[in-house]
């Protein structure tokens, strides 16, 4: 199993169009092959005190959405990102305004989990 992170700086201002975006999609995605599911993460950033323990707000971070997916395999992601359904997933590109800056992907494989027989 993989899971493929899509991190993305929103542009303060954007969080609610952006996470609107995700509300209103057309899970075109939750129909492909080897899909497995879909989790959409708001930042928080925030800081601790290692001396106090204590927990709080960091307004000098910037904080990323995490867009993941999980898949039965790289294949079937890569087939994903092939299809016509991906491309219908993706084709209302948001302002480039919505961004702080550029988006990372990352791609990770499973080979723990507390929650699987991995």
């Amino acid at each position: 199993m993989i899971v493929v992170t899509n991190r993305i700086p929103v542009a303060e201002g954007h969080e609610i169009d952006f996470e609107d975006r995700f509300r209103e999609r057309v899970h075109l995605v939750d129909q492909h092959p080897g899909f497995i599911r879909n989790e959409v993460h708001r930042p928080r950033p925030m800081k601790m005190d290692r001396e106090t323990g204590a927990w709080s707000p960091d307004p000098d971070k910037q904080g990323y959405y995490e867009v993941k997916t999980w898949w039965r395999s790289f294949d079937d992601f890569v087939a994903w990102t092939k299809s016509e359904s991906f491309r219908e997933a993706h084709r209302d590109r948001p302002p480039k305004e919505m961004f702080a800056g550029p988006n990372v992907l990352e791609v990770h494989e499973v080979f723990t989990s507390t929650d699987l027989d991995v």
